[in-house]
């Protein structure tokens, strides 16, 4: 979903009685069931509300300050905003992240599964009052998708007729792009091949409106957006955002909190100190765990997400996938894994039914310099010096080290590592004077497409620069199947991609929250930890200090996903 930095505010490894307990914690989960779809239904009018009469919630997250064009963002922290501020044809389910009917009340497939039919809502409108029409979504998906715009995910679009050519310049007529609003409740999507995961992708927010009067608007910092999700932006005074209940959503019956008062930070002990004095109901981002008084807010969860390096093929002779491999060969990867609480061998977290490949985990020196060699680089002879640019963590420059010593000493090449602040890293991946750079990439939608169209040639999250005939041809006849067979061939070109040596997993991620969730409903652990404002209220019930807490997943007859909470 979106690319994240992770600089959870952890004390250096010193502290291991905090590792033992996030790891506690995240194998009760794993044993419990790990990451699977379950049942359940978000909470609706008709549900219990009865108890704590709280109606504002205060939340402390990380960052230095917020993007409210969703066209421009692709940080983790915007999402969980943007769930709030912005709502499409679909959105998750707050526990499956399944999609979820939003401003979509019906719709339609043609029966070559190639053209979807919405019909919007009547009730859908913005905070200000105005009906939410067709044609917004029209122009706003055809603004994401104008060339000088550069929005991280129109990429995403090209799965619609016409998208990818108007993205890149090919083509110029926007009437070529497969979407239209033939009048003002009714919108037609015409994709490239069927999809059938196509509503799965609506969640995601760049699949937004845009209200007619922001279309053209560059900054939307100095102004309140006119958004049609269940609240809208009160106040914005620097660190600290309110956002309240949009009386004119649609389901704004279903909107029991009247205010979420989101405070940014990125120091660790300020949050820490803002949980234990009260004053703050969940924090997600950067926290001191081992300050926190009261621990029984902690909750650990696996992630639909992973942790990686990968080696640029925009440079030669980098571009040879023989040396990229002949490199990946080399690394003493039980060393680089060293210490990692879910170490990750392949790019996609194992989910269910998906086919088990194949991941790395081999170091073969000799095979990685006859690999060298059939390149044309004997002992590294010839190859210019490599650029490996990483975090300022302490977990950056041990990996990055490894590297930088393996490659020389093994196969000969010269390495520089340079070291990027944190808010200048993402950036600075954009950037063509590198040659291996790291990244944690946060599924956006439940389905393994979500990790492997970025590394398509066209797509501008590809910062890896990957261009490979086979494996477009692998994506493109996964888009013409469904089911097992569709999944079997994704993860064909997920070991292609890792056979190449383009993308080098390290671990698979897991999602720290601090959340009472005795407290708060409508919070539910999921696999994207996206946890939408529409669905939160306060209930008054309270465990007994000293006992430890496991709650199931709600509406179910199993545990299918649980975090487990230690009172202390």
């Amino acid at each position: 979903m979106t690319k994240k930095i992770f600089n959870r505010y952890i004390p250096a490894r010193k502290h291991t009685r905090v590792y033992v307990f996030l790891f506690g914690l995240i194998l009760t989960a794993l044993c419990s069931a790990g990451i699977a779809a379950a049942d359940g239904e978000p909470p609706t009018a008709q549900d219990d509300f009865s108890g704590d009469t709280r109606t504002s919630l205060t939340m402390i997250m990380s960052g230095r300050d917020i993007e409210f064009d969703f066209r421009k963002s692709f940080l983790a922290s915007e999402a969980q905003i943007y769930s709030g501020l912005y709502e499409g044809l679909f959105s998750y389910h707050p526990l499956t992240m399944e999609p979820v009917a939003a401003v979509a009340s019906r719709w339609k497939l043609s029966d070559d599964k190639k053209v979807w039919t919405f019909t919007l809502r009547d009730y859908a409108r913005y905070w200000n009052g105005d009906s939410v029409k067709a044609e917004d979504f029209r122009a706003a998906w055809l603004s994401l998708l104008e060339p000088g715009r550069n929005s991280p995910y129109s990429s995403l679009f090209d799965i619609i007729e016409g998208a990818g050519d108007y993205r890149t310049g090919r083509v110029t007529d926007k009437a070529r792009v497969g979407i239209e609003a033939p009048d003002d409740k009714t919108l037609v999507v015409r994709l490239a091949s069927p999809a059938a995961f196509f509503p799965s992708m609506l969640c995601h927010h760049s699949f937004s409106p845009v209200h007619p009067a922001m279309l053209n608007v560059e900054d939307w910092s100095s102004t309140s957006p006119i958004s049609n999700g269940p609240y809208y932006l009160l106040e914005n005074n620097g660190k600290t955002k309110v956002f309240a209940r949009n009386e004119l959503y649609w389901d704004a019956v279903d909107v029991r909190l009247k205010t979420i008062t989101v405070h940014l930070t990125d120091d660790g002990d300020e949050a820490s100190a803002t949980w234990n004095s009260g004053g703050a109901d969940w924090i997600s981002g950067e926290v001191n765990l081992e300050t926190l008084i009261n621990r029984s807010g902690i909750t650990v969860n696996p992630m639909f997400a992973t942790h990686y390096y990968f080696i640029r093929s925009a440079r030669k002779p980098w571009d040879d996938w023989r040396i990229r491999r002949a490199m990946v060969l080399a690394l003493p990867w039980d060393r680089i894994r060293e210490g990692v609480i879910m170490p990750a061998k392949t790019l996609i977290f194992p989910i269910m039914d998906y086919p088990k490949i194949e991941g790395i985990e081999t170091t073969d020196i000799p095979e990685a310099r006859r690999l060298l060699a059939e390149a044309g680089y004997p002992d590294g002879k010839g190859l210019p010096e490599l650029v490996i640019r990483l975090t300022p963590s302490a977990d950056a420059a041990r990996i990055g080290g490894l590297m930088s010593t393996t490659w020389k000493d093994e196969l000969g090449i010269q390495v520089r590592v340079e070291v990027f602040p944190f808010d200048k890293y993402l950036d600075s991946m954009k950037d063509s004077d590198y040659d291996v750079g790291s990244s944690t990439w946060i599924g956006d939608f439940a389905d393994p497409y979500t990790f492997l169209q970025m590394w398509r040639r066209d797509s501008n999250l590809n910062d890896a620069n990957y261009n490979d005939n086979d494996y477009e041809k692998l994506i493109n006849r996964s888009m013409g199947e469904e089911g097992g067979v569709r999944w079997k061939t994704l993860s064909e070109a997920e070991e292609l991609l890792l056979n190449r040596g383009t993308v080098l997993p390290i671990s698979y991620t897991f999602a720290v929250n601090i959340v009472d969730r005795s407290e708060l409903s409508g919070w539910y652990i999921n696999v994207l930890d996206i946890h939408p404002f529409k669905y939160l209220y306060f209930k008054s019930r309270r465990p007994l200090p000293g006992v430890a807490a496991g709650q199931p997943a709600p509406n179910t007859g199993v545990n299918s996903l649980i975090s487990v909470s230690f009172a202390k």
